[in-house]
């Protein structure tokens, strides 16, 4: 039989080729993906919407975190099983916001540190400007502590003072480490 010399049939649908190398870079996101996780305590684990599979994962994880090969076999076993999990952004958006809390935690405590430095040095003007802010603060209490703190940095004496104002700061702030 004689071949036809017409055109092959075309496909319509086009081929999406990934290259290794893009393959490679998943493969290794996930990978740090599970070891960001294994090394999570558990009462964050918790928090996250991992499959049943990923959980024994876990447990297993604990178990031999301190054996060193065994553990890189199994975070690459954590990985290959996070491929198959289908709801992988959800669980790499809670980790951001989990590690974002405590970022923002850090940023609020600097800013009541510098609060504090700054009622040490202005005084009244500045303690009444935050009663304001705060309005649970207590006048009164608020210019003992910033008295008492004062006093301690310039006998240079370690500072019980300068902590129970930070503490007292915090506290109206709803700040906890």
């Amino acid at each position: 039989m004689a071949k036809k010399k017409g055109k092959p049939a075309e496909i319509e649908e086009e081929i999406i080729y990934v290259s290794k190398s893009e393959l490679k870079r998943d493969a290794q996101e996930l990978h740090q993906l599970g070891s960001e996780i294994a090394k999570m305590g558990k009462k964050q684990r918790e928090r996250l919407p991992l499959n049943d599979d990923l959980k024994e994962a876990m447990v297993v994880a604990d178990k031999i975190s301190n054996k060193s090969d065994a553990y890189r076999r199994h975070l690459n076993y954590i990985a290959k099983t996070l491929r198959t999990v289908e709801n992988i952004e959800e669980i790499k958006a809670i980790i951001d916001v989990m590690l974002n809390k405590n970022n923002q935690a850090e940023v609020m405590i600097k800013k009541i540190e510098q609060l504090r430095s700054d009622l040490i040095e202005q005084g009244d003007a500045l303690i009444n400007e935050t009663i304001e802010q705060y309005p649970t603060l207590e006048r009164q209490k608020m210019r003992q502590l910033v008295r008492n703190a004062a006093k301690e940095l310039k006998a240079e004496k370690p500072g019980k003072g300068y902590k129970e104002l930070f503490q007292y700061l915090k506290d109206a702030h709803n700040i906890t480490y």
